[in-house]
């Protein structure tokens, strides 16, 4: 697991209940390529290598929180969640923020409900 970027940790479990906190689209401390459509989909495999560290995956996820730097880019990043999230469709709030930290383009924090 990367360290994480501040005072807080990444996964937790709470009852049967596993929260993650914000994963942007970083892989080995630097944001990858491809904009928005590679941040997503980078943010997204962070969020399953939170989740397997719990030994859940994303089909126990049931609620995202994803902010993004600009609704304009709200298609894109779109796509991007649908082909990484397959079938599966949590409930999701998309709210825009004026940055995002290490100058990430997308954020995505989720909750998963997993009996232990």
């Amino acid at each position: 697991m990367s360290k994480p970027l501040g005072p807080y940790t990444p996964v937790v479990r709470a009852g049967y209940f596993i929260i993650v906190s914000g994963q942007v689209g970083a892989k080995d401390g630097a944001l990858v390529d491809g904009g928005v459509a590679g941040q997503t989909a980078q943010a997204l495999a962070n969020l399953v290598d939170r989740l397997a560290e719990m030994g859940a995956g994303l089909t126990d996820v049931v609620k995202t929180t994803c902010f993004l730097i600009d609704m304009d880019s709200f298609a894109t990043f779109n796509a991007a969640y649908i082909e990484g999230l397959g079938d599966h469709r949590p409930a999701r709030s998309t709210v825009a923020v004026r940055e995002l930290p290490v100058g990430a383009q997308v954020e995505i924090e989720a909750m998963a409900y997993k009996p232990a």
